[in-house]
């Protein structure tokens, strides 16, 4: 993506929307000081938050330490941002009505797609449909970010250039494999009728279209295909990349964790470890709910590194958040679930120390935290529906990997860094070396 100011149309560009910015940032304070209102400080602009765009978790760390709640001035209202788990319980439970959703790996992405709709995608494989898809769906969830610090983006969409051309050409391919599958179910309901297996998500939606008279269509449909996928493919595959990132940083806690593994599971006998056959079978679900260790160092994981690092709720009408600060209708109210992990406020001295042990008791019994406090899978009525089932997917995962294999960086000298998308994707990826145990 190109965000670069070195010609001299964006740098037109750029001097007239901030003078745009500053006339209605001054005419909007010129208003609201009349009210005698209580607003968060101003901590930046949209400018401060694009100039920052590379970095924006950190730079919106750094913001959190100094003030628990701030907004950031945009010209068409104020994005508000908070680590306080008080306006966090607020806005994602006790005033639910009045905050709104107004914001739209190969592994996940393959299991979503069987388990949601039937469909074996091939991304695993390299099947070319699968790596397009992939890829497009990568590029929109970028582009969808970097609008929240465009302001002409709804331009260049009118015009169709720029970034928004690529984005129209991505939700295409996107539209086309979506829909492609739709039709192949209705297909399938239309010849087998209600005999057709209900193994996948789709074909529940399906069935339930064809016997009542609800307003499921097409596109209805579509948007559910495209809300689980994201919901399904990147954070469980981000959040084990971040896992085995900081195994690799601390050894001792992935030795702990597969000593733990191979305890549960029991299958060693005079010739050495279980080959991968026997070791699923003895892979049951009292072994995998014996892990407390694992399931605590992939929570430590998740508040360190949450898949979604911020989330933002539109408010529907002015309001005042527990404390004390007013915001207006039409803004955006953001909890922050990347900084609010590393707040020593909410954590202690070592909030920015992977410590899975902050979670087990004394009897190495996992024990969970306020939802309101860990928010990496929201909380109150929108909590993620999905939480045990990441849980269970990623603990299959990682403790087959760590039962088997020892993993180390490839190149321990370089810099892991983020990459700006609507997850908290590794930029550039994660290379490993495994070795066996």
């Amino acid at each position: 993506m190109d965000t670069s100011f070195s010609n001299p149309t964006t740098l037109l560009a750029t001097a007239v929307a901030a003078l745009l910015i500053f006339l209605l940032i001054k005419r909007r304070l010129l208003f609201r000081s009349s009210k005698k209102r209580n607003y968060p400080p101003v901590a930046g602009t949209i400018f401060h938050m694009l100039f920052n765009l590379h970095r924006i978790t950190e730079y919106q760390t750094s913001l959190s330490r100094k003030y628990k709640t701030f907004r950031i001035l945009t010209p068409f209202g104020n994005y508000v941002f908070t680590v306080d788990p008080d306006n966090v319980e607020y806005i994602l439970k006790t005033n639910f009505s009045n905050y709104g959703n107004d914001l739209l790996m190969k592994f996940s992405l393959d299991s979503i797609l069987k388990v949601g709709f039937g469909v074996e995608l091939g991304v695993l494989s390299g099947l070319e449909e699968g790596k397009a898809f992939s890829k497009a769906f990568e590029e929109a969830s970028c582009q969808i970010v970097y609008r929240f610090v465009d302001i002409f983006w709804k331009v260049k969409r009118f015009l169709n250039i720029g970034s928004e051309s690529k984005m129209k050409k991505n939700i295409q391919l996107l539209d086309d494999f979506v829909y492609g599958v739709i039709n192949k179910k209705s297909k399938q309901l239309a010849e087998q009728g209600q005999e057709m297996e209900k193994e996948d998500i789709l074909s529940r939606f399906l069935l339930e279209k064809e016997k009542s008279s609800s307003n499921i269509d097409d596109k209805y449909l579509r948007d559910i295909i495209l809300n689980f996928i994201l919901a399904g493919r990147d954070t469980t595959a981000v959040t084990l990349s971040w896992f085995f990132y900081i195994l690799c940083k601390h050894p001792h806690a992935q030795d702990t964790i597969a000593r733990e593994v191979q305890a549960a599971i029991k299958t060693q006998d005079g010739e050495g470890k279980a080959k991968i056959d026997i070791f699923m079978d003895y892979f049951t679900e009292e072994a995998i709910n014996s892990m407390q260790y694992l399931h605590a160092a992939l929570t430590e994981t998740l508040r360190l590194y949450p898949a979604i690092p911020l989330d933002g709720k539109w408010c529907f009408s002015d309001d005042t958040l527990p404390d004390g600060f007013d915001v207006n209708k039409g803004d955006v109210v953001y909890y922050q679930p990347y900084p609010m992990g590393r707040m020593k406020f909410l954590w202690g001295d070592d909030a920015d120390d992977f410590r899975p042990e902050r979670w087990l008791n004394n009897d190495g019994i996992f024990v969970p935290q306020s939802p309101f406090k860990f928010t990496a899978f929201q909380a109150g009525p929108r909590i993620c529906l999905g939480k045990e089932f990441a849980y269970r997917q990623m603990k299959i995962v990682a403790a087959t990997l760590l039962y088997f294999f020892k993993f180390q960086l490839w190149d321990s000298s370089r810099e892991v860094k983020i990459k700006t998308t609507m997850t908290l994707q590794i930029d550039g990826g994660l290379h490993l070396h495994a070795m066996h145990r």
